[in-house]
């Protein structure tokens, strides 16, 4: 354990979380994604786990630690349910209210659609399965830059 640390973050996922750079993506998925076929063709290529919590309080623990990039407009991607792609489920809805509250403000999550989403995970930094139940509970998160003291 370490202070000031969600216990969440277990030591391969800190290790990621750190060794990624600016403009890396993290997917964060349910236990219903293809996990380790995809995160096999990952940069890390192995997956993380995140078990035994939901998908917001996954995201609340990453988030703590992990910026979000500024410079464009689908650094927090949900994956679109499928024939309602305007539609926002549950938990959805919860990973947003961590997003908000991690950023400080609206942060608002752009849909991306199903297979399009394998994609973007087949080419992200890592993915990291939690222990979410609920369907669409599927997520992509891109690192943004910390800024250096004045």
């Amino acid at each position: 354990m370490l202070k000031g640390l969600s216990p969440l973050l277990n030591a391969e996922v800190l290790a990621a979380l750190g060794a990624m750079g600016h403009g890396d993506d993290l997917i964060l998925v349910d236990m219903n994604f293809p996990s380790d076929s995809i995160a096999r063709q990952t940069r890390l290529g192995t997956l993380l786990r995140i078990g035994n919590v939901s998908a917001a309080a996954a995201a609340k623990a990453i988030l703590s630690v992990y910026p979000l990039d500024t410079f464009v407009a689908d650094a927090a991607a949900r994956m679109e349910i499928v024939g309602a792609p305007d539609e926002v489920s549950p938990v959805q809805r919860e990973v947003q209210a961590e997003i908000d509250a991690a950023e400080g403000r609206s942060w608002p999550m752009i849909g991306v659609e199903r297979y399009a989403f394998y994609e973007r995970a087949r080419q992200a930094y890592c993915v990291i399965q939690t222990g979410e139940r609920r369907f669409y509970g599927c997520f992509a998160l891109r690192k943004g830059v910390i800024a250096p003291d004045a």
